[in-house]
């Protein structure tokens, strides 16, 4: 080509010249336009396509709790001492009366053998001052001594009976305390972890406990609903009050931290007073019957709510797909070719996602190979039923 151009110059010229650049470039053209582009002839992709459609189904709202047990109680000494008896060990399940720590008590024996004894000093004055009186009575009654001496004698013999009420009270006092150096369960329960032992010396202005019992017969799931959650729970549940919408609330399960669901189902049973301004969150109470013990005080999991749709619009989780925190799907529309589709979801349950908007029924999106997608790509859809989608991957 270079070669032409340069005889056509020393021919004719540049007139020469500029004529063959112009036949050049138009013979290019031609050329080009005779070619075949790249991907001309490149058949559409083959993807399965799934019709949208609406079935009942059974949704459930998550929330992360934390579990306690009905009952937790802090073992603290009610005396000062030393610590003369561990009784039992940490984890294990004790009665309600059984005996766990005894505190030395011959500081408190000796109190009320020292009580004991003021109370018969107390005794005996008071059975002297009552002889007085009986003493005095019929010489006043016969007026051989003065009146005056028998209200001496009775004022003496009230303050005999007050001492003796006082040395009472102190003698209930010092075996009460003795009492207290035997500690026994309040409550039946499992035993905590135990900072303490034999020998510490232990007392009332510990700031540690001596344990932590736990009675877990039955545990509370604590767990907390936002604003929107709230409306939504206090907008779809039927009842005047929030109470009766509590007690109209499904059984709720629990989903264990290894995503497995507790045998066990619960109710929710209370719900806290006002929202947490920090958090913009309500509190509610679910409780679990635990008569196997498999839940502790401390443990964690989801209190997960069951909510009935008459007709949900089903779509599987993996023919969407996320981008800035929305949630896509590829519709197939006219000639085959795809669009890119934001859906709203209300809620999930297992492999399959309940759409609130965004989608109708009806409607085909492409089931799998969206990675390899654009909108307005042309496929060749190969459909699959929702039916036979269910029977291998069911609700």
């Amino acid at each position: 080509m270079n070669y032409l151009l340069q005889q056509a110059h020393k021919k004719h010229g540049p007139v020469g010249l500029l004529y063959s650049i112009i036949i050049v470039a138009f013979l290019s053209s031609c050329a080009s336009s005779s070619a075949k582009p790249e991907n001309a002839g490149q058949p559409a992709a083959v993807l399965p396509v799934l019709k949208v459609a609406a079935v009942p189904a059974t949704t459930y709202r998550e929330y992360n709790a934390t579990l306690e047990g009905k009952v937790n109680v802090e073992i603290r000494p009610q005396v000062d001492g030393y610590l003369d008896k561990i009784f039992v060990d940490e984890g294990a399940y004790v009665k309600a009366g059984q005996p766990l720590f005894r505190i030395n008590d011959r500081p408190y024996q000796e109190q009320l053998s020292n009580a004991s004894a003021l109370l018969l000093a107390a005794q005996a004055n008071e059975e002297k001052a009552l002889v007085e009186v009986n003493r005095l009575t019929p010489l006043v009654q016969n007026n051989v001594v003065s009146d005056v001496q028998l209200k001496t004698a009775n004022a003496a013999y009230q303050a005999a009976k007050a001492n003796v009420a006082q040395a009472q009270a102190n003698v209930s006092n010092a075996r009460i305390n003795v009492g207290y150096t035997l500690i026994t369960a309040p409550v039946s329960g499992y035993i905590g972890r135990i900072p303490f032992k034999t020998g510490s010396l232990v007392g009332r202005g510990e700031t540690q406990p001596l344990t932590l019992l736990s009675d877990v017969n039955e545990v509370y799931a604590y767990f907390s609903m936002s604003e929107i959650d709230f409306l939504k729970f206090k907008n779809k549940i039927a009842g005047n009050t929030v109470a009766d919408k509590v007690k109209q609330l499904p059984a709720v399960e629990l989903v264990l931290p290894d995503n497995s669901i507790y045998s066990e189902k619960g109710h929710v049973e209370t719900m806290e007073g006002q929202f947490d301004k920090t958090m913009g969150a309500v509190s509610f109470r679910a409780s679990f019957p635990n008569s196997a013990g498999l839940l502790r005080s401390g443990n964690t999991g989801k209190v997960r709510i069951p909510e009935q749709l008459s007709a949900a619009l089903l779509v599987p989780q993996e023919a969407t797909f996320e981008l800035q925190d929305k949630v896509f799907v590829f519709t197939v529309g006219d000639s085959n070719k795809v669009a890119s589709k934001p859906i709203t979801i209300s809620g999930k349950n297992g492999a399959y996602y309940f759409v609130e908007k965004g989608l109708q029924a009806g409607e085909s999106i492409v089931y799998a190979g969206l990675g390899r997608l654009q909108d307005g790509a042309v496929i060749t859809p190969q459909p699959i039923s929702l039916d036979s989608l269910l029977k291998v991957k069911p609700l």
